[in-house]
């Protein structure tokens, strides 16, 4: 089976990588080269890095132009596969392939529609996230379905989460192709009266609050991300907590604001209990086990508070 792929980030590489093993990956189409890091040095997207080393064509656009438009029709594909692309595709593309075009998409569908559906699942305490293999159409992660799997969320962060669902991802959409190729895939139409939308994360959002639960504060700990981390003010000083575990025995009783150092071990009082800080990431330093920054810390009644 001849497979054109378009993908752009790190949740994309194993199903580049897991079709390479299995069927001919013909063209890989990703996103530009961008400054990515704080070296601000332009650098290849994982899709295209991956791609590289696999030794498959690549072509970069931002959009499909007529030249891109030519590649895909050289390519001669049997079925365009899509994870996390970033682009929006004409119909001519949708239905370019005889197979069509089908998309790994991160939730089960039709929860979570959009943009950040593993963080989404995470701030929502959902017990399950997953994979949908499902075909594009016009509105955002409104197509059926043929596809799904699933694995629990419970105490893994976005960046472990991430992980596992794609390669849960990769693998669901390898075994897919096949049913697809036959015809033997049976297609599911999203119920509208389930549908929930996972709108991009603000860095408001993230913000922690001694006015909230311990567990509304941990899930934002577990979703954070770079672009969104999980933020407050601790000890009069701006600083982004990195790991955070539910606090037990007498630690879970620190008032609503209160930051308590016991034996080297930091907890921060919320609204119903407290949670144990494990890592931090004070503004301008390097991340850092809670310990070594507990020993910077001085005073008997410490506070924590939210960002303003």
């Amino acid at each position: 089976m001849r497979v054109v792929f378009m993908g752009t980030p790190d949740f994309a590489v194993p199903s580049l990588r897991e079709l390479a093993s299995r069927f001919e990956v013909v063209l890989v189409l990703t996103r530009p080269d961008a400054v990515r890091s704080r070296g601000k040095k332009l650098e290849p997207s994982p899709v295209k890095a991956a791609a590289l080393e696999l030794d498959i064509p690549v072509m970069e656009a931002t959009r499909i132009t007529p030249e891109v438009m030519d590649r895909l029709h050289e390519a001669e594909a049997d079925i365009f596969c899509v994870a996390a692309y970033g682009c929006i595709l004409p119909d001519e593309v949708l239905h370019m392939a005889p197979l069509g075009i089908v998309n790994v998409h991160a939730s089960l569908l039709p929860r979570w529609r959009g943009a950040a559906p593993i963080q989404r699942a995470i701030l929502a305490g959902d017990e399950r996230a997953g994979i949908s293999i499902m075909r594009i159409g016009h509105g955002v992660d409104t197509g059926a379905y043929c596809a799904q799997a699933s694995c629990s969320v419970a105490g893994k962060t976005a960046d472990e989460l991430t992980v596992e669902l794609a390669q849960l991802g990769a693998d669901l959409l390898c075994n897919t192709l096949p049913a697809l190729a036959d015809e033997t895939a049976v297609w599911t139409e999203q119920d509208e009266s389930l549908v929930t939308h996972a709108q991009k994360i603000s860095k408001a959002e993230m913000r922690l609050d001694p006015q909230e639960s311990a567990l509304v504060n941990l899930r934002r700990v577990l979703a954070s991300s770079d672009a969104a981390p999980a933020r407050c003010i601790a000890a009069g000083k701006p600083v982004r907590i990195m790991r955070a575990v539910a606090a037990d025995g007498d630690a879970s009783m620190c008032a609503a604001g209160e930051l308590v150092c016991q034996s080297k071990r930091i907890y921060i009082g919320c609204s119903d209990g407290a949670l144990e800080i494990t890592s931090v990431k004070p503004d301008g330093k390097r991340q850092m086990d809670a310990s070594a920054w507990a020993a910077g810390l001085h005073g008997d009644a410490l506070a924590w508070e939210m960002l303003s």
